[in-house]
């Protein structure tokens, strides 16, 4: 939408609303005054309480120090008293709570379970399918979506390069923990390094088999963010891998790119390297990680 007046149907104390170019509305309202803009569209008039309960909730979430009653009342362009009957309602249900002694208002914890409601049913796959395109875009490589899976990563989702005529990638293929630069994310962030003792097989000469030599590349991951394999789980594929973390702090996925180990050279794993920690956090925050 282009910057400019648009017209609401709440009441005129509400004031003017003028949309930045951002989308943002300000003057009189908050974004959600655009609601009542065009009733005939949306084909319902909304109820202004509801209107005004929501643009303060937008008000505090642009606050995160919080805010008093006058000056909320101020910024969306009612009485205090209005503003404070809004503020003791939203309290009661835990979208908003108050400061100590009569202190500013913020968002409440009732907003973080709405809130997980809605991230709980988000496709990780469906978010970074868009992602993927554009890695493998940019990079001329394959890139993959996996997830941690109950030994390995498992490829859920990829877009094969262009230039691939035969792709490794598979769906519900496994990224083997010591021989993968996604399985090694997993050991890095998520399930930790495998049991002492357990047999680490050699899938090529360059596999990891030595646990303190797994030990130590693990370490370097979790330091620096993301992995690399170089021919050790096929001897003719290198590929990089990088976290993608959820909300709650916890490892949802791993973005991975590959491709032959002509190509994928050390010098160029470097230069694709920021794209891949760029989609990487690009779909970490669609998750609200």
């Amino acid at each position: 939408m282009r910057p400019g007046r648009v017209r609401s149907t709440l009441p005129a104390r509400w004031g003017p609303c003028r949309i930045s170019p951002r989308g943002r509305a300000t003057g009189g309202g908050t974004i959600f005054a655009r609601m009542a803009r065009d009733p005939e569209r949306s084909g319902s008039r909304p109820v202004a309480s509801v209107a005004r309960a929501l643009a303060l909730l937008d008000e505090l979430g642009r606050a995160p120090e919080g805010l008093g009653v006058n000056e909320l009342a101020r910024r969306i362009a009612v009485n205090a008293s209005t503003a404070s009957r809004l503020l003791a309602t939203l309290e009661a249900g835990g979208m908003v709570e108050r400061a100590p002694a009569g202190g500013p208002y913020r968002l409440g914890l009732g907003l973080v379970a709405l809130a997980d409601g809605v991230l709980a049913r988000l496709d990780v796959r469906e978010l970074a399918r868009p992602r993927l395109r554009a890695l493998a875009a940019a990079t001329g490589e394959t890139a993959t979506l996996s997830v941690p899976g109950p030994v390995d990563a498992v490829t859920v989702d990829f877009v094969a390069a262009e230039s691939s005529v035969v792709s490794v990638a598979r769906l519900g293929r496994p990224s083997i923990g010591h021989a993968t630069a996604v399985g090694k994310v997993v050991l890095a962030f998520g399930s930790g390094p495998p049991a002492t003792g357990a047999e680490l097989t050699a899938y090529t000469e360059r596999t990891i088999v030595d646990p303190a030599t797994l030990a130590a590349e693990i370490e370097a991951v979790r330091a620096r963010g993301w992995a690399e394999a170089a021919g050790e789980r096929e001897p003719d594929l290198n590929a990089l891998g990088a976290p993608v973390f959820g909300r709650a702090g916890e490892l949802a996925a791993a973005i991975g790119l590959q491709g032959p180990a002509a190509r994928l050279t050390a010098e160029r794993r470097a230069e694709v390297l920021p794209a891949l920690l760029e989609a990487a956090a690009g779909l970490q925050r669609a998750l609200g990680g």
